[in-house]
Protein backbone atom coordinates (compact mmCIF):
# COMPACT_ATOMS: atom_id res chain seq x y z
CA UNK A 1 0.00 0.00 0.00
CA UNK A 2 1.30 3.41 -0.90
CA UNK A 3 2.08 5.73 1.98
CA UNK A 4 0.02 8.91 1.63
CA UNK A 5 -1.58 11.38 3.97
CA UNK A 6 -4.99 9.98 2.99
CA UNK A 7 -3.98 6.57 4.30
CA UNK A 8 -3.18 8.03 7.70
CA UNK A 9 -6.40 10.04 7.95
CA UNK A 10 -8.52 7.16 6.70
CA UNK A 11 -7.16 4.87 9.42
CA UNK A 12 -6.31 7.53 11.99
CA UNK A 13 -7.56 5.37 14.87
CA UNK A 14 -5.36 2.45 13.84
CA UNK A 15 -2.43 4.82 13.40
CA UNK A 16 -3.00 6.21 16.90
CA UNK A 17 -2.91 2.70 18.38
CA UNK A 18 0.33 1.93 16.53
CA UNK A 19 1.85 5.21 17.71
CA UNK A 20 1.02 4.43 21.35
CA UNK A 21 2.79 1.05 21.29
CA UNK A 22 5.83 2.30 19.39
CA UNK A 23 6.27 5.36 21.59
CA UNK A 24 6.04 3.31 24.81
CA UNK A 25 8.74 0.93 23.58
CA UNK A 26 11.04 3.80 22.57
CA UNK A 27 10.59 5.70 25.83
CA UNK A 28 11.74 2.71 27.89
CA UNK A 29 14.38 1.35 25.49
CA UNK A 30 18.09 1.48 26.45
CA UNK A 31 19.12 4.04 23.78
CA UNK A 32 16.05 5.97 22.69
CA UNK A 33 14.74 6.25 26.25
CA UNK A 34 17.62 8.28 27.63
CA UNK A 35 16.48 11.37 29.53
CA UNK A 36 18.98 13.61 27.76
CA UNK A 37 17.33 12.81 24.42
CA UNK A 38 14.70 15.48 23.61
CA UNK A 39 11.09 14.38 23.98
CA UNK A 40 10.20 15.83 20.59
CA UNK A 41 12.87 13.64 19.00
CA UNK A 42 11.41 10.52 20.63
CA UNK A 43 7.88 11.42 19.53
CA UNK A 44 9.04 12.30 16.02
CA UNK A 45 10.98 9.06 15.70
CA UNK A 46 7.99 7.09 16.97
CA UNK A 47 5.73 8.94 14.51
CA UNK A 48 8.08 8.08 11.63
CA UNK A 49 8.20 4.39 12.56
CA UNK A 50 4.40 4.33 12.91
CA UNK A 51 3.99 5.82 9.44
CA UNK A 52 6.19 3.02 8.07
CA UNK A 53 4.41 0.28 10.03
CA UNK A 54 0.85 1.36 9.11
CA UNK A 55 0.84 0.38 5.40
CA UNK A 56 2.79 -2.80 6.19
CA UNK A 57 0.24 -4.24 8.61
CA UNK A 58 -3.02 -2.96 7.09
CA UNK A 59 -3.25 -5.74 4.47
CA UNK A 60 -2.71 -8.43 7.14
CA UNK A 61 -5.12 -7.23 9.81
CA UNK A 62 -8.87 -7.14 10.30
CA UNK A 63 -9.62 -3.42 10.37
CA UNK A 64 -13.30 -3.96 11.21
CA UNK A 65 -12.42 -5.81 14.41
CA UNK A 66 -10.34 -2.83 15.57
CA UNK A 67 -12.78 -0.13 14.50
CA UNK A 68 -15.69 -1.96 16.14
CA UNK A 69 -16.09 0.42 19.08
CA UNK A 70 -19.18 2.42 19.94
CA UNK A 71 -17.84 5.17 22.18
CA UNK A 72 -14.67 6.86 23.33
CA UNK A 73 -14.43 4.59 26.37
CA UNK A 74 -14.08 1.46 24.25
CA UNK A 75 -11.42 3.14 22.16
CA UNK A 76 -9.64 4.25 25.34
CA UNK A 77 -9.50 0.59 26.40
CA UNK A 78 -7.79 -0.25 23.10
CA UNK A 79 -5.31 2.56 23.72
CA UNK A 80 -4.67 1.28 27.24
CA UNK A 81 -4.11 -2.22 25.87
CA UNK A 82 -1.52 -0.97 23.36
CA UNK A 83 0.06 1.13 26.11
CA UNK A 84 0.49 -1.96 28.31
CA UNK A 85 1.88 -3.97 25.40
CA UNK A 86 4.47 -1.29 24.57
CA UNK A 87 5.24 -0.86 28.26
CA UNK A 88 6.00 -4.56 28.71
CA UNK A 89 8.17 -4.77 25.57
CA UNK A 90 10.08 -1.61 26.45
CA UNK A 91 10.58 -2.71 30.03
CA UNK A 92 12.00 -6.08 28.92
CA UNK A 93 14.43 -4.32 26.54
CA UNK A 94 15.70 -2.13 29.37
CA UNK A 95 15.61 -4.64 32.23
CA UNK A 96 18.64 -6.66 31.14
CA UNK A 97 20.72 -3.47 31.18
CA UNK A 98 20.03 -3.18 34.90
CA UNK A 99 22.32 -6.19 35.33
CA UNK A 100 25.17 -3.74 34.70
CA UNK A 101 24.13 -1.64 37.69
CA UNK A 102 23.97 -4.74 39.88
CA UNK A 103 27.44 -5.80 38.71
CA UNK A 104 28.79 -2.28 39.22
CA UNK A 105 27.37 -2.12 42.74
CA UNK A 106 29.06 -5.42 43.63
CA UNK A 107 32.38 -4.30 42.13
CA UNK A 108 32.32 -0.89 43.82
CA UNK A 109 31.55 -2.45 47.19
CA UNK A 110 34.49 -4.84 46.87
CA UNK A 111 37.14 -2.40 45.65
CA UNK A 112 36.16 0.47 47.94
CA UNK A 113 34.09 2.77 45.70
CA UNK A 114 30.82 1.93 47.40
CA UNK A 115 30.48 5.36 49.03
CA UNK A 116 31.07 7.29 45.79
CA UNK A 117 28.17 7.74 43.37
CA UNK A 118 27.66 9.76 40.20
CA UNK A 119 24.52 10.98 38.44
CA UNK A 120 23.26 8.76 35.64
CA UNK A 121 21.62 10.99 32.99
CA UNK A 122 19.42 8.14 31.74
CA UNK A 123 17.70 7.22 34.98
CA UNK A 124 18.39 10.53 36.78
CA UNK A 125 19.54 8.71 39.92
CA UNK A 126 22.84 8.28 41.75
CA UNK A 127 24.69 5.16 40.58
CA UNK A 128 28.10 3.68 41.46
CA UNK A 129 31.13 4.79 39.43
CA UNK A 130 31.87 1.38 37.92
CA UNK A 131 28.17 0.83 37.14
CA UNK A 132 28.07 4.13 35.26
CA UNK A 133 31.25 3.19 33.37
CA UNK A 134 29.85 -0.23 32.44
CA UNK A 135 26.58 1.35 31.31
CA UNK A 136 28.36 3.86 29.04
CA UNK A 137 30.54 1.11 27.62
CA UNK A 138 27.48 -1.10 27.11
CA UNK A 139 25.70 1.65 25.18
CA UNK A 140 28.70 1.95 22.86
CA UNK A 141 28.76 -1.82 22.32
CA UNK A 142 24.97 -1.76 21.82
CA UNK A 143 25.36 0.74 18.98
CA UNK A 144 28.46 -1.01 17.63
CA UNK A 145 26.70 -4.35 17.09
CA UNK A 146 23.52 -2.66 15.77
CA UNK A 147 21.45 -3.43 18.83
CA UNK A 148 19.20 -0.46 17.99
CA UNK A 149 18.41 -2.11 14.66
CA UNK A 150 17.43 -5.28 16.50
CA UNK A 151 15.15 -3.26 18.76
CA UNK A 152 13.41 -1.59 15.82
CA UNK A 153 13.02 -4.96 14.08
CA UNK A 154 11.47 -6.33 17.31
CA UNK A 155 8.87 -3.54 17.14
CA UNK A 156 7.99 -4.53 13.58
CA UNK A 157 7.93 -8.20 14.57
CA UNK A 158 5.57 -7.47 17.46
CA UNK A 159 2.77 -6.62 15.02
CA UNK A 160 3.17 -9.99 13.30
CA UNK A 161 2.92 -11.88 16.59
CA UNK A 162 0.74 -9.48 18.60
CA UNK A 163 -2.09 -7.98 16.54
CA UNK A 164 -3.60 -4.75 17.79
CA UNK A 165 -6.17 -5.43 20.50
CA UNK A 166 -4.45 -8.48 21.99
CA UNK A 167 -4.57 -8.58 25.79
CA UNK A 168 -0.97 -8.72 27.09
CA UNK A 169 -1.55 -9.57 30.76
CA UNK A 170 -1.51 -13.36 31.11
CA UNK A 171 -0.07 -15.83 33.60
CA UNK A 172 2.67 -16.94 31.20
CA UNK A 173 3.83 -13.34 30.76
CA UNK A 174 4.00 -12.80 34.51
CA UNK A 175 6.06 -15.98 34.90
CA UNK A 176 8.45 -14.88 32.14
CA UNK A 177 9.00 -11.48 33.75
CA UNK A 178 9.78 -13.12 37.12
CA UNK A 179 12.31 -15.40 35.41
CA UNK A 180 13.91 -12.38 33.75
CA UNK A 181 14.29 -10.68 37.13
CA UNK A 182 16.14 -13.78 38.29
CA UNK A 183 18.32 -13.77 35.18
CA UNK A 184 19.22 -10.10 35.75
CA UNK A 185 20.78 -10.92 39.12
CA UNK A 186 22.55 -13.98 37.70
CA UNK A 187 24.00 -11.97 34.79
CA UNK A 188 25.08 -9.18 37.15
CA UNK A 189 26.91 -11.65 39.38
CA UNK A 190 28.61 -13.29 36.38
CA UNK A 191 29.86 -9.92 35.15
CA UNK A 192 31.25 -9.04 38.58
CA UNK A 193 32.59 -12.55 39.32
CA UNK A 194 36.19 -12.02 38.04
CA UNK A 195 36.64 -8.84 40.07
CA UNK A 196 35.04 -10.41 43.16
CA UNK A 197 37.39 -13.40 42.84
CA UNK A 198 40.44 -11.12 42.50
CA UNK A 199 39.46 -9.08 45.56
CA UNK A 200 38.83 -12.31 47.49
CA UNK A 201 42.44 -13.35 46.78
CA UNK A 202 43.60 -9.90 47.89
CA UNK A 203 41.66 -10.31 51.16
CA UNK A 204 43.34 -13.68 51.72
CA UNK A 205 46.78 -12.13 51.15
CA UNK A 206 46.02 -9.25 53.50
CA UNK A 207 44.74 -11.71 56.12
CA UNK A 208 47.96 -13.71 55.91
CA UNK A 209 50.07 -10.53 56.15
CA UNK A 210 48.07 -9.41 59.19
CA UNK A 211 48.88 -12.69 60.97
CA UNK A 212 52.56 -12.67 60.01
CA UNK A 213 53.12 -8.92 60.54
CA UNK A 214 50.71 -7.68 63.22
CA UNK A 215 52.38 -4.25 63.28
CA UNK A 216 51.25 -3.51 59.72
CA UNK A 217 48.16 -1.30 59.38
CA UNK A 218 46.09 -3.47 57.04
CA UNK A 219 43.42 -0.80 56.54
CA UNK A 220 45.89 1.77 55.22
CA UNK A 221 47.58 -0.72 52.91
CA UNK A 222 44.53 -2.75 51.92
CA UNK A 223 42.27 -0.01 50.54
CA UNK A 224 44.59 1.31 47.78
CA UNK A 225 45.79 -2.23 47.10
CA UNK A 226 42.19 -3.36 46.44
CA UNK A 227 41.54 -0.37 44.18
CA UNK A 228 44.65 -1.05 42.10
CA UNK A 229 43.94 -4.79 41.77
CA UNK A 230 40.27 -4.13 41.01
CA UNK A 231 41.01 -1.61 38.25
CA UNK A 232 43.67 -3.87 36.72
CA UNK A 233 41.23 -6.80 36.72
CA UNK A 234 38.55 -4.62 35.08
CA UNK A 235 40.98 -3.65 32.32
CA UNK A 236 41.92 -7.30 31.77
CA UNK A 237 38.31 -8.52 31.49
CA UNK A 238 37.10 -5.53 29.47
CA UNK A 239 37.68 -7.23 26.07
CA UNK A 240 35.54 -10.15 27.26
CA UNK A 241 32.85 -7.67 28.24
CA UNK A 242 32.09 -7.08 24.54
CA UNK A 243 31.19 -10.76 24.14
CA UNK A 244 29.12 -10.57 27.32
CA UNK A 245 27.19 -7.59 25.93
CA UNK A 246 26.54 -9.42 22.67
CA UNK A 247 25.11 -12.33 24.67
CA UNK A 248 22.98 -9.93 26.75
CA UNK A 249 21.59 -8.15 23.67
CA UNK A 250 20.86 -11.44 21.89
CA UNK A 251 19.21 -12.67 25.06
CA UNK A 252 17.15 -9.49 25.18
CA UNK A 253 15.87 -10.14 21.66
CA UNK A 254 15.04 -13.76 22.53
CA UNK A 255 13.24 -12.65 25.69
CA UNK A 256 11.16 -10.20 23.65
CA UNK A 257 10.18 -13.03 21.30
CA UNK A 258 9.28 -15.25 24.26
CA UNK A 259 7.16 -12.54 25.87
CA UNK A 260 5.34 -11.77 22.61
CA UNK A 261 4.59 -15.43 21.94
CA UNK A 262 3.32 -15.98 25.50
CA UNK A 263 1.03 -12.97 25.14
CA UNK A 264 -0.98 -14.77 22.44
CA UNK A 265 -1.23 -18.08 24.28
CA UNK A 266 -4.67 -19.00 25.49
CA UNK A 267 -5.04 -19.54 29.20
Amino acid sequence: MEITLDNIWQFIDVFALILVRVTCVLILSPIFGRRNMPAMLKIGFGFMISVIILPMILPTMDINSIQRYNNILEFALLVLNEFLTGLILGFISYMLFTALYIAGEMIDTQIGFGMVNVLDPQSNIQVPIIANFLNIFAVLVFLLIDGHHMLISAIFYSYQVLPIGNVPIKNAVTTDIIKMFRDVFIIGFKIAAPIIAAIFVVDLILGILTKTMPQMNVFVVGLPFKIVIGLITIMLVLPIFINIMEAIINGMYMDLETIMRDMILNE
